[in-house]
């Protein structure tokens, strides 16, 4: 297609472009629940036609899901001894898959964390269903891993944390091979090279 229609009404070729397409569940009182992530996963699946694959129907160009940290997870599955809710940051993080090159990451970021004023409470390995992605994405896959921070001097929560937590992340992204999907004490992104209905599969968090 190498033109667009007439403009007429509210339409203009103006406006078109390509864009993500965004889906948005919340709960008046705040309080989080496993409903509101079980019926955002069903917006989710609803945006099919948002997303897209290349010759490999396995292989989606993007998907993902941004929620409140849930904190009752975070303590079941993180390290021991989680400060109180708001305390500490999260971050999703991407490491390469090379194992020394993913060891070298961990101390440089953990460097970094220190440099910044925060303290590693630890990792997490994510865990995902192996052989759900298709060759391309495969390829690219990187570990999946949480990083559990606080700050160091055990004073600053909230807002005061998460300005810590995205100069850590941002000096991260520059000085090393990881890329942080998130760091943040109040939400948390898992996403990845998927279609919208891999996404679920692919995380059973």
């Amino acid at each position: 297609m190498k033109s667009t229609p007439v403009p007429q009404g509210l339409y203009s070729g103006r406006d078109e472009h390509d864009a993500c397409g965004v889906g948005l569940v919340a709960h008046l009182s705040g309080v989080p629940t496993r409903t509101i992530v079980d019926q955002a996963l069903t917006v989710l699946l609803n945006m099919d036609h948002r997303g897209a694959t290349g010759a490999e129907p396995d292989s989606g160009d993007g998907a993902g899901l941004l929620i409140q940290v849930p904190d009752a997870f975070m303590r079941a599955v993180g390290p021991a001894g989680l400060p109180p809710a708001g305390h500490y940051a999260v971050g999703m993080a991407f490491l390469p898959q090379d194992d020394d090159a993913a060891a070298a990451d961990v101390l440089a970021v953990e460097k970094i964390a220190a440099q910044e004023g925060l303290r590693v409470l630890g990792w997490r390995d994510v865990p995902v269903t192996d052989g759900l992605v298709g060759p391309t994405a495969r390829s690219t896959q990187p570990r999946f891993v949480q990083l559990f921070v606080t700050d160091a001097d055990g004073q600053r929560s909230g807002l005061e944390l998460d300005r810590l937590a995205f100069c850590l992340r941002k000096r991260a992204e520059h000085e090393t091979g990881t890329y942080f999907a998130s760091l943040s004490s109040r939400t948390i992104v898992y996403k990845g090279m998927l279609t919208t209905s891999q996404l679920q599969p692919f995380f059973p968090d």
